[in-house]
């Protein structure tokens, strides 16, 4: 069985209104994880209706690879998540993943990286901006491919991390061939779903929030893989969702007003960002 909830999220760039289903008995955390990430598209479209009648243009298009050669994070939650789509897939497409994920975990150890990405992803502590910085650029330096990416398209497209949805820029494409050496604009993100889920799986097991690079979530699932068989209330996981989502948008909304200079916005009657059940 399930419970509807009628949500409305008041955001920077409008009004969010959706109905979710979530199951009544005890669920894992992975099953709030497409929950989580429609409602992250659904403000990234506002987003994007924002910049379009601004007069912009989104220039990421299908076939457009050039980020799928960053280091993306994802969160715990997203990790089991990806394991669960993983398997589910017919022998040769797994058989072809994990051919190409060993290729890559081959390559990242042979430069010394591999190592520096574990220590990430079993870090007992957040890990700040300052330490990740030179992990990432020495990632990027190698411009791996993706080990998801299939002649230059996304082969997990409907499971891709929240990262990789949120990514979008008005810049001109050609850009973003070279992301540490060229401005790109990327767009506004109100949401940061990846961090928000990390969040409550913090909450949730009294850890850390994970970052898990994408190359090692597979074998960092599987390590974890009693951790992914816990269960919670689907209703309590959809309000631990909720509520962190209203503390990123409440800092969006500060951050935009303040560099808008203007003292409007911000929670009020009208651009009240919490969530209504």
């Amino acid at each position: 069985m399930v419970e509807r909830f009628e949500v409305a999220l008041n955001t920077p760039a409008g009004r969010l209104t959706t109905a979710i289903d979530v199951p009544t008995g005890l669920i894992p955390i992975t099953a709030i994880v497409p929950v989580t990430r429609r409602l992250g598209e659904e403000a990234a479209g506002l987003e994007v209706q924002q910049a379009i009648a601004a007069g912009q243009t989104i220039s990421c298009q299908m076939g457009c690879a050039a980020c799928c050669r960053m280091l993306v994070p994802l969160s715990a939650p997203e990790a089991f998540a990806l394991r669960e789509y993983v398997e589910q897939l017919p022998t040769d497409r797994r058989t072809q993943l994990r051919q190409r994920m060993s290729a890559t975990k081959d390559r990242l150890t042979r430069e010394a990286v591999w190592d520096r990405l574990n220590d990430v992803a079993e870090a007992s502590r957040p890990i700040p901006d300052e330490e990740l910085d030179p992990i990432n650029r020495a990632y990027y330096a190698l411009r791996i491919p993706c080990p998801y990416l299939e002649d230059e398209m996304c082969s997990i497209y409907e499971a891709r991390p929240a990262a990789c949805r949120e990514l979008l820029v008005t810049s001109p494409a050609e850009l973003c061939q070279d992301l540490v050496q060229n401005p790109v604009t990327p767009l506004p993100v109100s949401m940061r779903i990846g961090s928000i889920l990390g969040l409550v799986w913090g909450t949730l097991t009294n850890s850390p929030p994970r970052l898990i690079p994408l190359p090692m979530a597979l074998e960092w699932a599987e390590r974890h893989e009693e951790e992914s068989r816990r269960t919670w209330p689907g209703s309590s996981l959809l309000d631990q969702v909720l509520d962190n989502m209203w503390r990123f948008l409440s800092q969006a909304f500060t951050n935009r007003r303040g560099a808008s200079g203007k003292g409007q916005g911000g929670p009020g009657k009208d651009t009240d960002p919490r969530s209504h059940l």
